[in-house]
Order: structure tokens, then sequence, then C-alpha cells
């Protein structure tokens, strides 16, 4: 049985469609003046318990886990990630303007852990005190942030109208957010995961988002491509908890803070810069890794 996200219909039109707008941008916008540098107080540091450091072959990825939005993900990704099992896994399913896939023991897509399938962390319940930075909405929903992780959600005034006081909300699936891949049943996730190269929001509540890329979005864009790649697969040679790392040897994290003044200016510059719609993934995050 294969583990696999499924690629959406069309990926060649909608990768096509998407460079038009950028041929347009530079036709016709006017630059603008670089934004100022953010400040100390801009910045976040992510918890260590839930930075996932990907030592490859071809650099260092470092990963923020979510544990709101996907809880039995995170915790099967850090018990994976301690008991070693994704040291020297493959990329061993790569698609250029997709995704990334790894963490099968077999390399091949067809294998797993020991441990239980988890079920399918399609959605979340939302409450009004996690911190969400709205961004804009979409369809009668609110597109924004929780921490670093891109997510789509219902208004929190709905709140007052559940059981539980919550919404539902989902992560959505812009560059570099992290997925549990899965079979066809949707509760066969299992150890292997993946790392987007690009934006696709179709694949949204069909996956679990467990987490986001904040720094070497430039590694896995650059893991070589493949269904299988071709000999030798790139691959993961070591990966860890940022906690679990040597205090002599932990690099310092920081990620934009989505709550942060400088932020929700970014979010008014690339409104007013975009010629077409405006969409949650127009949005990086800047990081520092020292």
């Amino acid at each position: 049985m294969r583990f696999r996200p499924v690629v959406p219909p069309g990926l060649a039109l909608i990768a096509a469609l998407a460079a038009v707008p950028a041929v347009a941008a530079g036709i016709f916008a006017t630059p603008a003046a670089p934004p100022p540098p953010p400040a100390e107080a801009d910045w976040r540091t992510p918890d260590p318990q839930n930075v996932l450091v990907i030592d490859t072959n071809k650099g260092r990825i470092f990963v923020e886990m979510n544990p709101t939005a996907a809880p039995l993900a995170v915790a099967r990704v850090r018990e994976l990630t301690k008991s070693h099992l994704y040291d020297g896994r493959a990329f061993f399913r790569v698609i250029d303007d997709f995704m990334a896939q790894t963490g099968d023991p077999k390399d091949t897509g067809t294998g797993g852990s020991a441990l239980p399938n988890l079920a399918l962390e399609a959605n979340f319940r939302r409450s009004s005190d996690i911190p969400f930075t709205p961004v804009t909405t979409l369809g009668g929903l609110d597109a924004g942030f929780i921490g670093s992780l891109p997510v789509i959600s219902q208004s929190m005034s709905l709140g007052e109208l559940t059981g539980d006081h919550k919404v539902t909300a989902y992560g959505t699936f812009c560059t570099g957010v992290a997925g549990m891949a899965r079979a066809d049943d949707p509760d066969t996730a299992n150890s292997q995961f993946f790392l987007m190269r690009h934006e696709h929001p179709q694949l949204d509540q069909k996956y679990a988002a467990w987490g986001r890329v904040i720094a070497g979005l430039d590694v896995v864009r650059n893991i070589k491509p493949g269904e299988p790649p071709a000999p030798p697969a790139d691959q993961m040679t070591k990966v860890r908890l940022l906690a679990d790392m040597p205090p002599g040897d932990r690099p310092v994290v920081k990620v934009i803070d989505t709550r942060s003044a400088w932020f929700k200016a970014m979010i008014e510059r690339v409104k007013t810069d975009k010629v077409v719609e405006f969409s949650l993934c127009d949005l990086d995050l800047p990081s520092q890794v020292k």
C-alpha cells in the first residue's frame, strides 16, 4: 500500500498560470522602498521541543511543529525522531512544483513504523485563547496564522453558538508546510511526511498539516526530484529536536512573530503590491539561525 499525498489535477497548468502574475507585476508594478528591518521585539523564539532539525546531504532544514493543529502527528514525529527512525531516510518521492516526501523505513513509499496508524487530523477546534493573527477572509472564513502555521478558520464569533465555545480550523498547505502522508484510507498516517515545495491548498482537510519550514526552504527546493529520484536519492542524514541538541551545538533560532507590528505592516505592503487576488500563502516568514 502506498502512502502519498495525491498530486492535484492540472498541476502543470497551475504552475504555468502561477507564473503569469509575476510577469505582469514586473511590467506594471513600481518597485517599493525596502521595508525597515524587524526590531528585536518583532522576533519570536520557538519552543525548542517543537522545532525539528533535519540535516540532509543538501543542507539543514528547520520545521516548527504545531501541536495545536495536529497533536497526534506532532507527538508521532517527536517519538520517531527520538527513536532515530528518520536518520538516513531517503526523499523517495519529490515533485518539483509540489512536495518532497520522506520518512519511510523502506524508502519506497510502502512502509511505516511499528506504531499504530493515526486518525486523520484534518481539522482542529480553535478556542478564543489560542493566539491567532487574522490576515484576510476567504469565503466567509478567517485566514491567518497560529504561530508560523497558516490557518483557515471559522469566525470566532460562531463560538458563541457551539457547545464547547470553539470553532473549526485547519492548516492550509502553503509552501513549506509539513503534512503527514497517508494511503487512500484517511486514518493511515504513520511515519511518512512531506514538505511542500509549492502551495497547494487542494490538499487542505485531506491531510494533517503539522508544522512549517521556518528556515531551509531553499534546501527543500533543492532536493533531487523524481518518483523515485535517480540514485542516489537525497536523504535526511540526521533528524533531532532542537531541544535535544547539545548546548554547544544548538543553534539559536528565531522567526518573525506573526502578532508583531512589523508583520502586520508587511501584510499591508504585500496586499498593496499584489496585482491579482491576495492569498495567505503570499506571506513569507523571515527567520534567523545563529
